[in-house]
């Protein structure tokens, strides 16, 4: 790259540079990837299946109101951290009314061997081996809390625009790309993250809303997946191919 940027361009920069941006968009791609994998184990199993489904988003925020969130989480995302037959009895116990008399000689004892293990023990997830937190989760099943969605949010809001700034930071400087498409695709993660947040609280309220959600996250993901790969491709398989640019991108 020249003294005067005059070519400030991806397929036009120095190695170093190029190592910098690339080592940053494989691991945001890495993180992205492992964002799919613990949503399809999180929410994608409220209904018990494998596999984000309108169902399981609906069963997230808006809750599964035909039982309570203990029943609702035990068959769905904790199915697979305890056998049937304990299953059943938590289940059968919450239904009940979750009696105290049933908690020290019969409950407790599965808790601790099935639940304890992540729960009481990882911290912002609930101590459901106290008999006062597990109470809570055997009544009707309204979906997350307030308080974690706020929580879950500002931290959504915060960290993951700084990813696509970053991103969008980098595309910015790619070539062959008309600047009203260019500035449309990096503003687009930014507006759908909003539609992504704003549609849990939709949902929460009205189970109609879950197609947002859904809309929501395949929009940003979309759109950052395209800045990605095109940055990568032109900043290695363009110069490769003798297809370099000359274009000031921040020009204009």
């Amino acid at each position: 790259m020249n003294s005067n940027c005059s070519s400030l361009n991806l397929t036009n920069i120095s190695i170093p540079v190029k190592a910098l941006f690339t080592g940053y968009l494989m691991v945001t791609c890495l993180g992205l990837l492992m964002a799919g994998v613990q949503i399809m184990l999180t929410h994608g199993m409220a209904d018990g299946k494998f596999g984000l489904s309108v169902n399981d988003i609906v069963y997230s925020y808006y809750g599964n109101r035909t039982g309570s969130t203990l029943e609702a989480k035990l068959n769905g995302s904790m199915k697979m951290n305890a056998p049937p037959e304990a299953r059943f009895t938590l289940i059968q116990w919450a239904r009940d009314g979750a009696p105290k008399s049933q908690w020290e000689p019969k409950i407790k004892p599965i808790v601790d061997k099935y639940c304890a293990k992540c729960h009481g023990v990882i911290p912002g997830i609930p101590d459901i081996p106290k008999y006062d937190v597990i109470k809570l989760f055997a009544k009707v099943d309204h979906g997350a809390t307030e308080t974690s969605m706020v929580r879950v949010a500002h931290i959504h809001l915060f960290g993951i625009s700084f990813i696509f700034f970053f991103v969008g930071l980098i595309f910015s400087m790619s070539v062959s790309w008309n600047r009203w498409v260019k500035g449309t695709l990096i503003f687009i993660p930014f507006a759908f993250l909003v539609i992504d947040v704003a549609s849990w609280w939709l949902t929460k309220s009205n189970p109609e809303y879950a197609w947002l959600v859904i809309i929501g996250g395949f929009g940003y993901s979309l759109a950052s997946s395209i800045m990605i790969f095109t940055s990568l491709y032109q900043m290695w398989i363009m110069p490769w191919i003798g297809k370099k640019s000359d274009i000031n991108t921040w020009q204009g």
